[in-house]
């Protein structure tokens, strides 16, 4: 998909073709319905990003919100980016044994999801994986995971 102008998520989905709009529609709701408290959907990085916002945890490397997760519609599918399955082992688990035990096929890198179908996803277990982070653990995991990159960094 080309960049986008969009400012709003609804915005958003009025650039997208009718099937795609379905595809990226359902994957929000589902995503807003499991969302816990804190994170904020806005427009970022040409997608849909669901953030902890500049005003709750300023102290970001890139001067930008902290990227929970992220939907975006790509040429051939849509991406579901899921940082929290990235930086936890037991969420990308928790996807693969759930997408197992649904019956269907699983096509993610570290942390996206790459859906081509609605029927090809399992939504209770994309709306897991984005329950299963509270705002204070996901800065938590991230001030350790980069506290870690930073040390091994100074180490060379």
């Amino acid at each position: 998909m080309p960049p986008t102008s969009a400012k709003t998520a609804t915005e958003y989905l009025e650039e997208l073709p009718p099937d795609r709009k379905a595809l990226v529609s359902a994957l929000r709701k589902t995503i807003r319905q499991h969302l816990p408290k804190g994170y904020r959907e806005m427009v970022n990085w040409g997608m849909l990003a669901y953030c902890v916002p500049l005003s709750r945890y300023p102290e970001t490397y890139n001067g930008q919100p902290l990227c929970y997760a992220a939907l975006a519609s790509q040429k051939n599918y849509a991406s579901v980016h899921l940082v929290g399955a990235y930086m936890n082992p037991a969420v990308a688990k928790a996807i693969e044994a759930g997408f197992k035990a649904a019956g269907k096929k699983l096509d993610m890198g570290k942390g996206c999801l790459r859906v081509k179908r609605l029927e090809d996803v399992p939504l209770d277990v994309v709306g897991a994986a984005i329950a299963s982070m509270s705002v204070e653990d996901y800065i938590s995991t991230y001030e350790r995971v980069h506290k870690k990159r930073k040390n091994a960094g100074q180490g060379q």
